[in-house]
C-alpha cells in the first residue's frame, strides 16, 4: 500500500515539473515575438543606411509585421483548435527561426518588407498557442493563475528587453544580428516543447472556413492601417478608404459567425460580461499605455540626451513591476475580488499617467522612474487577471479563439494608442515657432519630427541650432504632457467601467475534473 502511493506521488510530481518545464518553453516564445515588435526599432538607422529604403517602405518595413499579426490572431487561434495548439506552435516556431534568417539578410527594402510580413505570419501562430496551451496544461487554477501571470510578465518583460538588447547587439554586431538572436531560442523551443508540451485541440472542430479568414484579416488590417495613417497624414482619402474597407471587412465577419454552425470565433462569447469586460479593459489599456512608452523612448534619447542603450534601461523599471506584480495578481485577486484588482490596477496606471502631465525637460529620473514602476505594477494586475477571466470564462476547447481574442485586443489598442495619441504629440508639435534665419526647407524637416529636428540642426550655425532644437523640444515635450493627460483620462474611465462589467466575477478555486 505504501509502495502504491509512492508511486503514485512520485508520478505527480514528474507530472507538475513537466507542466513547469513545459510552461518555460512557452514563455520563451512569448518573450521572443515581443523582443521582436521592438527591437527593429534601434536598427532602423543602421538598416537603412544599408538597404537605402524610401521613407514609404521605412514604414512598412516596421508596420507590416505588426499588420500581419493582428490580422491573423483569431485565425490562428481558431487554426489551433482545429489541428492541435501543440502541432501549431512547433511549426510556427520553425517558420519563425527560418524566416528570421530572411529577415537578418535581407539585400533590398522590398526583400525585408515580405521577410517581416512573413515573420508576422509565423509570429501569430505563436502568441494564442501558448495562452491556450498553458489553459490546458494547468487544472488547477491557482496553478493557472501563476501561469499566466508567468506568461504575461515575460510579454512585458519582451517589450522591455527589446531595446536593450537590440542596444548591445547594435554596439557589437550588424543590424541583422538583432534577426538571428531567434534561432537558439526557437531552437530550444521546437527540440524540448516536442518532448514536453502535451497536444490540445478542440474535438469537434468543424472545418476551417478560408471566407472567415479573408474577413478577418480584411478588417483587422484595414482598420489597424486606417488608424496609423491618421497618425502620420492626418485625415486623408488613404485613411477613409482603409477605415471603410475595414469596418466592411470586421461587420462581414460577425455576421458570417453568426451564420456558420461551427464559427470560426463563437460571438456567444461577448454575451459572457466577465469576458466582454476583460476584453473591452486590455484594447482601453494598451490604447492609454502604447502611445505614451513609444513617445517617452524618444523623451529619454532625443530631449535628455541619453544613449539607446540607457534609454532601453531607463523605462526597465516597467517590466520590473509587470513581472512582480503578475506573479501575485492571481492570489491577490482572490484574496479581495477580480473587479477591484483589475480597476485598481488600472486607476493606478491612469494616476501615474497623470503626473507625467507635470513633464518638462529637466525632470529628474527618480520621478520618471517611479511613474513606470507604478505603471508597470498596474498592468501587470490588471493584464494578468483580465488573462486568467478571458480564460475561465470559455469551455477548454474554445482556448485558443478566446486567447486569440485577447491578443487582437492588445494588438489593436497598441494601434489605435500610437494613433490617436501620437497625432495629438505630433499636431502640437508641429506648430512650434521656428526661429528667425532657418531656411524654409530646413524648418519644413525639423516640422516633420523631433528625431528630423535634431538631424537638420547639425547644419546650421550653432546659436541657430540650439534655438531650433530648444523650441522643437519644448513643443514635443508640450504635446507628451496632454497625450499623458488624455492617455490618463483613457485609464481612469476604463477603471470606473470595470468595476462595473467585472462585477461577481470571481476567479476559479479547487481543481477542475
Amino acid at each position: 500500500m505504501t509502495s502504491s502511493i509512492k508511486t503514485e506521488s512520485h508520478i505527480e510530481g514528474v507530472h507538475r515539473s513537466g507542466r513547469w518545464l513545459a510552461l518555460s518553453v512557452l514563455v520563451l516564445a512569448v518573450l521572443l515575438v515581443a523582443v521582436d515588435a521592438t527591437v527593429l526599432g534601434l536598427a532602423t538607422p543602421f538598416l537603412s543606411e544599408d538597404l537605402q529604403p524610401t521613407g514609404n517602405q521605412l514604414l512598412w518595413i516596421g508596420d507590416v509585421y505588426s499588420f500581419v499579426i493582428a490580422g491573423l490572431l483569431v485565425s490562428m487561434g481558431s487554426l489551433g483548435d482545429r489541428i492541435g495548439r501543440k502541432k501549431l506552435l512547433l511549426i510556427g516556431a520553425t517558420a519563425f527561426g527560418a524566416v528570421s534568417v530572411l529577415n537578418a539578410y535581407a539585400t533590398s527594402p522590398e526583400m525585408m518588407i515580405v521577410a517581416r510580413a512573413l515573420l508576422g505570419v509565423a509570429g501569430a501562430t505563436l502568441m494564442p498557442s501558448t495562452l491556450a496551451l498553458i489553459r490546458n496544461l494547468f487544472h488547477d487554477p491557482r496553478e493557472r493563475s501563476l501561469a499566466i501571470g508567468i506568461w504575461g510578465a515575460m510579454a512585458s518583460a519582451g517589450a522591455a528587453v527589446g531595446p536593450i538588447v537590440g542596444g548591445f547587439l547594435l554596439e557589437h554586431f550588424w543590424w541583422g544580428s538583432v534577426f538571428l538572436i531567434n534561432l537558439p531560442v526557437m531552437a530550444v523551443l521546437v527540440l524540448v516543447g516536442a518532448k514536453l508540451i502535451p497536444e490540445s485541440k478542440n474535438p469537434n472542430p468543424g472545418p476551417w472556413d478560408v471566407p472567415s479568414v479573408a474577413l478577418s484579416l480584411v478588417g483587422v488590417i484595414g482598420i489597424v492601417y486606417a488608424v496609423k495613417e491618421l497618425a502620420s497624414h492626418g485625415l486623408s482619402p488613404d485613411a477613409g478608404v482603409a477605415a471603410l474597407i475595414g469596418v466592411a471587412g470586421l461587420v462581414g465577419f460577425v455576421r458570417r459567425q453568426l451564420t456558420l454552425p461551427v464559427p470560426l470565433l463563437d460571438m456567444r462569447l461577448f454575451r459572457h460580461r466577465g469576458f466582454s469586460g476583460a476584453v473591452a479593459s486590455d484594447l482601453l489599456t494598451i490604447l492609454g499605455l502604447s502611445g505614451l512608452v513609444f513617445f517617452l523612448s524618444q523623451f529619454f534619447q532625443l530631449v535628455q540626451g541619453r544613449q539607446p542603450l540607457e534609454a532601453g534601461l531607463a523605462e526597465l523599471p516597467a517590466a520590473i513591476g509587470a513581472v512582480a506584480a503578475g506573479l501575485v495578481a492571481g492570489v491577490v485577486a482572490r484574496r479581495f475580488s477580480v473587479r477591484s484588482v483589475v480597476a485598481g490596477g488600472l486607476a493606478a496606471v491612469g494616476l501615474s499617467l497623470a503626473v507625467l502631465t507635470t513633464l518638462d525637460q529637466h525632470t529628474g529620473y527618480p520621478l520618471l522612474g517611479a511613474s513606470l514602476l507604478v505603471v508597470g505594477v498596474g498592468a501587470g494586475f490588471s493584464f494578468t487577471v483580465t488573462a486568467d477571466v478571458i480564460l475561465s470564462s470559455v469551455p477548454k476547447e474554445q482556448a485558443g479563439s478566446a486567447s486569440a481574442v485577447s491578443e487582437t485586443a492588445y494588438e489593436l489598442g497598441a494601434a489605435l494608442g500610437i494613433a490617436i495619441l501620437g497625432s495629438i504629440v505630433t499636431g502640437i508639435y508641429r506648430g512650434f515657432a521656428i526661429p528667425a534665419g532657418v531656411p524654409s526647407d530646413v524648418a519644413s524637416a525639423a516640422h516633420e519630427s523631433l528625431g528630423g529636428a535634431v538631424d537638420v540642426s547639425g547644419g546650421l550655425a550653432p546659436e541657430t541650432a540650439t534655438a531650433l532644437v530648444s523650441s522643437a523640444q519644448e513643443a514635443f515635450v508640450d504635446g507628451l504632457r496632454i497625450a499623458s493627460g488624455v492617455g490618463a483620462a483613457v485609464l481612469l474611465a476604463t477603471a470606473v467601467a470595470a468595476w462595473f462589467l467585472l462585477k461577481g466575477q470571481k476567479l476559479e478555486d479547487g481543481v477542475e475534473h
